[in-house]
């Protein structure tokens, strides 16, 4: 006989037992999932960034294979820029010579890119361009479109604008990751001291060291600040089309005009890819000099400093994609030899040398 206070219903309720994780298999659950995204996420960012840097190697090929059929069609590799050329006559050592200077912000300042669209299957962007105006008179706003041909999809700015009151009469410039080898030196300098893209064009038998020696392209990087004008493709100015390397020429034992000549004294000093310094990216203005360090990208205002450079840089893990004048892409080294690449940047020094750099491919591109 069951108790008085004792029931079947009343067994049945109690026997019932509750069921669920403890607060430590809990934690111990929540630590093995960390663990697994934490071996995830950098396997899955490593594969993202291999896709995105195959898109980069892809651009900068079509950018060569452009140039090559511009070069082609007119019998000339394309200026560096539609600008002024000013000429200079410096008397030293009882010896005349004349110097042609490139003056990026005196013309009518159409880039190397505005040039080639053409050949990048944007006939109709090249035709609302109108070349008896500068630049900064453009009526459709050509300048103002964002081209995927001109965008590595590593840089995470894309979109941006180019835009100042003063400095582009408030038009507006897109913005890209492409910029053009004119010289070892100074962007100023690139009529004497040469690169591939130089201000009054030249033809390829001027690139006396052969086309596989000689880089045409490389990346840049752009801020997502509207008065930083690296990467502003229509614009010939350097860090926004034109890259210069600030390798100095050796002029106490050559002449001037003599073949570039690289002047160890300088070196150290220049613009080898995703430099921190000493040097910077000379610009027309430096906008937010403390922010522009803190992303890696210093700059400096070339109109203080007097003179005009700028590196390759972007956010593939250790170098830039670059492309040579016979459209192979190469990985260049943040760590580069200095000689190596000035000499690879200059079209006459008589240097025919290569580097251990290999071709930029997939499977280059999956190991990084």
């Amino acid at each position: 006989m069951l108790p008085a206070n004792s029931s079947p219903l009343h067994r049945a309720s109690g026997s019932t037992s509750k069921s669920g994780f403890t607060l430590v298999e809990l934690l111990v659950v929540i630590a093995i999932i960390g663990v697994l995204i934490s071996l995830i996420l950098p396997a899955v960012q490593a594969a993202r960034e291999a896709a995105r840097r195959i898109h980069c190697v892809n651009n900068s090929r079509q950018l060569a294979i452009a140039t090559s059929n511009f070069e082609s069609a007119t019998g000339k590799l394309p200026r560096s820029g539609i600008v002024e050329l000013e000429s200079r006559t410096v008397t030293a050592n009882n010896s005349e010579s004349t110097t042609v200077y490139f003056k990026q912000r005196k013309g009518k300042q159409f880039s190397w890119a505005v040039l080639i669209l053409p050949y990048l299957e944007q006939q109709q962007l090249y035709d609302r361009f109108d070349f008896d105006v500068s630049v900064f008179e453009q009526e459709a706003e050509p300048q103002s479109e964002f081209l995927a041909q001109f965008a590595c999809p590593s840089d995470h700015s894309q979109r941006s604008l180019f835009e100042d009151e003063t400095m582009t009469l408030g038009k507006r410039f897109a913005k890209g990751n492409y910029a053009a080898f004119c010289t070892p030196y100074h962007t100023d300098l690139q009529m004497l001291y040469p690169g591939a893209l130089v201000g009054r064009g030249q033809s390829l038998s001027r690139i006396s060291d052969g086309s596989s020696n000689t880089l045409l392209f490389g990346e840049i990087r752009t801020r997502d600040h509207a008065q930083d004008e690296r990467g502003a493709w229509a614009l010939p100015w350097t860090a926004a089309s034109l890259l210069a390397f600030d390798m100095h020429h050796d002029r106490i034992n050559h002449r001037s005009d003599d073949p570039f000549v690289a002047y160890n004294y300088f070196a150290y000093q220049t613009q080898t890819p995703n430099t921190l310094g000493p040097n910077s990216d000379m610009l027309q203005a430096c906008p937010d000099l403390v922010e522009s360090q803190l992303e890696a990208m210093p700059c400096l205002d070339a109109n203080k400093n007097g003179w005009l450079s700028a590196a390759p840089r972007s956010l593939h893990p250790g170098g830039v994609n670059v492309v040579s004048l016979d459209g192979h892409v190469e990985f260049l080294l943040d760590d580069v030899d200095e000689y190596v690449m000035a000499y690879r940047i200059s079209v006459n020094d008589g240097h025919t040398i290569g580097t251990s750099i290999p071709e930029a491919s997939a499977a280059a591109t999956s190991s990084n």
